[in-house]
């Protein structure tokens, strides 16, 4: 199976069919037959996912990324086998192993112990199979003596660590995560995300649906970026979900600038920002920089009073919410006027040292005595692209040399 991708897509389509349901009683026929709703009655396609292509090899972990409605989690259930493709071809290799809907198939009758057996078996393992894992089943799940109480009377975080424990013992060749991380405390999630790695280094492949990028950029080694059941992009990690958390960032900006512009402009006070722009040092607009870039930041203003010793702040924020940097810069002995105009304001950040990934530039300018509370703010995304070194991973670059200590045989 070493010389064969584990998951095998070749123009995968999938097609749902829907209609309006018939009316049940008379007064749904006549509510029908007055709002003229029969002639949208006709069966109606809805493509979740259109001519997919993609292979996945062992040892792969592969994060499914997009907006909700994407076909992220269809493309799931296709390799696990509980939808068929419309069109084309899939091949999937191997035990797989589902973490959905976790405790899915469980009888609230039955106690843990019976559930773990009538889960497990499921999930394709034997009896013989649960008997040697069974100790190790209900050491991770940590439920203890409630495992012999009947899991109708178990807490949701009980339910769902049974489920995890269970699904992650069946010893996968495949193992398929749709936002089920988020299991019971902040230490147990750790530890399911701690054997999750565990699962990836001992070669199972991995297919995760997650919405926090950062889950996405430590765990997976490449991405499939999926929008209205279309690939958008697929590749390594850090080259396509930058791209991503770029579009993301976009929109959402570029909604915040609408409603902001649509805003009366009513009682404006201190200094307004107009706009933020990112140049190359040689002057040329672009949102798009590599690693180690210089940057310029040109910021456009207006004063609607007079305003002594203004504060321009930049903070760099990485998508997923990570603070990157903060300054402040007090201009003491500068007034703005109303009368000067729309000025401008340029701030040069030198060689970027930060990694692939999608930020956010937000800027504000403070008074004097206002440093509570600032005049005005704006942002606007920016991406950071092709690192100098491809086996690089978390928030900024650090230059390091290697050298032997022992000859070398």
């Amino acid at each position: 199976m070493k010389d064969q991708p584990v998951i095998e897509f070749e123009n995968i389509s999938k097609r749902f069919v829907y209609s309006a349901a018939s009316p049940r009683t008379m007064l749904e026929m006549l509510v029908n037959s007055v709002s003229r709703k029969d002639q949208f009655r006709q069966e109606q396609d809805l493509w979740a996912v259109k001519n997919l292509d993609m292979e996945i090899r062992q040892g792969q972990c592969l994060g499914l990324i997009g907006r909700n409605g994407s076909g992220k989690s269809t493309v799931l259930k296709l390799i696990t086998r509980i939808l068929r493709p419309t069109t084309g071809r899939m091949v999937v290799r191997g035990r797989v192993s589902a973490l959905l809907e976790l405790g899915a198939g469980f009888h609230p009758d039955l106690t843990g112990r019976e559930n773990v057996y009538l889960n497990a078996s499921v999930l394709g393992l034997s009896r013989t199979d649960v008997d040697q894992s069974f100790d190790s089943i209900i050491a991770f799940s940590e439920l203890g003596n409630f495992i012999d109480m009947p899991v109708k009377h178990y807490s949701s975080g009980m339910y769902m660590r049974l489920g995890f424990s269970i699904a992650i013992h069946v010893r996968p060749d495949v193992l398929i995560v749709d936002e089920v991380l988020a299991v019971g405390d902040q230490a147990f999630q750790n530890k399911c995300i701690e054997h999750i790695y565990k699962m990836k280094r001992q070669g199972v492949t991995i297919v995760i649906v997650s919405h926090h990028a950062s889950t996405i950029r430590s765990l997976c080694t490449h991405a499939l970026w999926l929008d209205k059941g279309s690939m958008k992009a697929y590749g390594l990690v850090q080259e396509v979900l930058p791209q991503y958390e770029f579009h993301q960032e976009q929109r959402r900006a570029d909604q915040e600038h609408a409603v902001k512009e649509q805003a009366e402009a009513v009682d404006k006070a201190g200094i307004e920002i107009h706009a933020l722009r990112f140049l190359t040092t040689e002057g040329q607009e672009q949102s798009t920089f590599t690693t180690g870039d210089e940057m310029v930041v040109e910021m456009a203003y207006t004063p609607h009073e007079t305003v002594p010793d203004p504060t321009f702040e930049l903070m760099l924020v990485r998508a997923d919410g990570i603070q990157v940097h903060t300054v402040q810069q007090q201009f003491t002995g500068v007034t703005l006027r109303p009368e000067n105009g729309l000025g401008q304001i340029r701030c040069k950040l030198g060689a970027l040292p930060l990694l692939p990934a999608a930020y956010q530039l937000k800027t504000a300018v403070y008074g004097p005595t206002t440093q509570a509370n600032a005049y005005d703010t704006y942002e606007r995304p920016f991406q950071i692209t092709a690192p100098t070194r491809p086996q690089t991973g978390g928030l900024i670059d650090i230059p390091i040399e290697w050298d032997w200590l022992s000859p070398i045989s």
